[in-house]
């Protein structure tokens, strides 16, 4: 018999942007983990937000079944990428393949992921601070990115990872630095939206930036924007995006 060819794509930098924008877009995300009763996979929806470096983040209740499965098993998959009208199979989705890492109160990082977390998901201040919920990072290992019919890729989970040795620094400085820009440009998360052609949704504001680009969120819906070429600090992202809102097209 005849070797059959591969469904997969040589993966380039196109399929791992838009692996990158399909993980770091999404507000919610179908979850796989495995039921320790049975060994059979058991899927559930989470909500999703991204820490500084890119890892998913999910927010979840030690009562759900999800959490009790990852408490034996730390291995999960997410399935990230939203379709729209006629075949849903047309659309981009991308399936990650991740260890959870449990983030506990007490972790030096843990107020960074809470204030990111709740930039997207304001509601969940009602029940964010219950002590039966509790934070997991999603450690991506690999991926696999379906861009429609015909493109498939095969990813590493360093692909969706940001790899900035200013990653802390720019967290750091994350709250101040958006809060100071709108205060100098208080127009400038309406030239976004207008510039990025962000669907109609009443007013958008940025909720999250990192080296790799940023983040605004209107209602339900959240638009993520990629930079070329990573930023060094605030004052560049603040820069870039400044660029974006104003710059003639």
């Amino acid at each position: 018999m005849k070797d059959q060819p591969s469904p997969l794509r040589e993966t380039d930098d196109d399929a791992r942007k838009l692996a990158r924008v399909l993980l770091r877009s999404a507000r919610h995300a179908a979850i796989a983990v495995l039921d320790p009763e049975t060994g059979f996979p058991f899927a559930s929806r989470v909500l999703i937000a991204t820490d500084i470096d890119g890892t998913p983040v999910i927010l979840v209740s030690q009562l759900s079944a999800h959490t009790r499965a990852l408490a034996k098993d730390l291995r999960a998959s997410l399935l990230t990428g939203e379709p729209g009208k006629g075949d849903p199979l047309a659309y981009p989705r991308l399936t990650t393949q991740c260890v959870a890492e449990p983030v506990e109160r007490g972790n030096a990082f843990y107020e960074r992921i809470r204030t990111r977390f709740l930039a997207r998901h304001t509601k969940a201040k009602l029940y964010i601070d219950f002590p039966d919920f509790l934070f997991f990072r999603l450690k991506p290992e690999k991926a696999s990115l379906n861009g429609g019919f015909g493109r498939a890729y095969q990813l590493d989970g360093n692909d969706l990872i940001i790899q900035s040795a200013a990653n802390e620094e720019i967290a750091a400085g994350a709250t101040e630095a958006v809060r100071d820009l709108v205060e100098r440009h208080p127009d400038v998360e309406e030239s976004l939206a207008i510039r990025l052609e962000a669907p109609k949704s009443g007013s958008w504001r940025i909720c999250g930036i990192d080296p790799s680009g940023f983040d605004m969120i209107s209602s339900d819906f959240l638009l993520r924007y990629e930079f070329e070429t990573l930023a060094v600090d605030v004052d560049h992202i603040c820069s870039n995006i400044s660029k974006i809102a104003y710059s003639i097209p």
